[in-house]
């Protein structure tokens, strides 16, 4: 029924071609409800310098999937949330514990996930049929994804309300945070879930290969032009909005795929906002 309301709506308020078609009207909601997600996070993750660790998640889901599809799930993608989420903790925890790089156990931890995938979906027979999530396809989001979006977007939101402050005060300064109480394992591996449940869900409608790309360049835009937490928060979102809804427009008339139009607008505004940067330092 509340889509029905949408779909009435958008074709209202929008009389264009593209806006006729039911596939472009779920499309349309669903990049509402998750762009906003990705500048959120995103914000985080270019000042903590943590874009190599979403990536590795992209990776981690991949397994997911394959194990998903071979114990025979309807859904494999409830098998990648899972898995992704543990690939997370596992990855967060051994970060705080060890003395190695990050970026060495981020990559010995991505390298492993995906060529776990790769072997996995070659033993069931089904890599052909799963390669799809390498590219993504928003257009085929169904009325029950986009419920489970809503629903994951109101977590994600309550969530960064309430762990916000100590997030922030943990990417600054961690011996800071920690002498104030605050349990900074904890409010990271919060945070990296988070993630983990953003990049496994989107991966069947954003791809693989270019979800990391959605999650960085919105908030690097916005860092490019802005000076302060608030501006930078907001800024991220509006150009992650802006990317998704021009980037879907786009793709239906010139028949491209989704995903990576919408990359190559957010990509074009962060060029823009770096020579903005450039001209006014």
């Amino acid at each position: 029924m509340m889509l029905n309301l949408w779909f009435d709506f958008i074709e209202f308020l929008l009389p264009f071609q593209w806006a006729g078609h039911d596939f472009m009207k779920s499309a349309l909601l669903a990049i509402l409800l998750i762009t906003p997600l990705f500048g959120l996070l995103g914000t985080m993750i270019v000042s903590n310098k943590m874009a190599f660790f979403s990536d590795a998640l992209g990776h981690g889901a991949f397994t997911g999937i394959a194990i998903g599809s071979l114990i025979g799930l309807i859904s494999p993608i409830m098998a990648a949330v899972i898995f992704s989420i543990i690939f997370a903790l596992i990855i967060t925890v051994i970060k705080n514990k060890s003395r190695a790089s990050t970026d060495t156990i981020i990559g010995v931890f991505s390298s492993i996930a995906i060529a776990l995938g790769l072997v996995l979906m070659s033993f069931g027979g089904s890599f052909n049929k799963y390669s799809s999530y390498l590219i993504g396809d928003l257009l085929s989001i169904s009325p029950t994804e986009i419920l489970i979006l809503t629903i994951v977007f109101i977590i994600v939101i309550a969530l960064w309300v309430i762990i916000f402050n100590k997030l922030l005060m943990v990417s600054i300064n961690q011996s800071l945070a920690h002498s104030r109480g605050v349990n900074t394992l904890l409010i990271e591996i919060i945070f990296t879930a988070m993630i983990a449940v953003i990049v496994t869900i989107s991966i069947q409608w954003v791809g693989l290969l270019i979800i990391n790309s959605l999650l960085v360049l919105p908030a690097a835009g916005a860092r490019n032009i802005t000076k302060n937490v608030r501006q930078y928060t907001l800024v991220a979102i509006i150009i992650a909005v802006f990317s998704g809804v021009c980037g879907l427009i786009a793709s239906y008339y010139l028949n491209t795929a989704t995903g990576a139009t919408i990359v190559l607008v957010a990509g074009i505004i962060f060029f823009l906002t770096l020579i903005l940067k450039n001209k006014f330092d």
